[in-house]
């Protein structure tokens, strides 16, 4: 796989760590082994594009409420949600 930001030939799929903001700006959540995108080459770990839109949706549709401070990716996607879609994403 191609690093995306140094083009080196290398990159693999892992977990990582993240840390995001709530929509409301209110505080952060930490997010255990998110999928990401690893180069060994220049050490840069990133989500994907479409994780980080998964996040954000699932952002907008829950009860940020109740989250806890920290929580696995998968355990914050099984999150029941108030809507069943993003009505704001066109």
């Amino acid at each position: 796989m191609k690093c995306e930001w140094c083009d080196e030939e290398g990159a693999f799929k892992t977990t990582n760590i993240a840390y995001w903001e709530l929509p409301d700006g209110s505080r952060s959540i930490e997010l255990l082994a998110v999928p990401c995108v690893k180069c060994p080459s220049c050490g840069m770990e990133h989500q994907e594009e479409e994780v980080v839109e998964k996040i954000e949706t699932q952002l907008l549709l829950i009860d940020t409420k109740k989250l806890q401070p920290s929580m696995t990716y998968d355990e914050f996607m099984s999150i029941p949600r108030w809507l069943k879609r993003n009505y704001f994403h066109f």
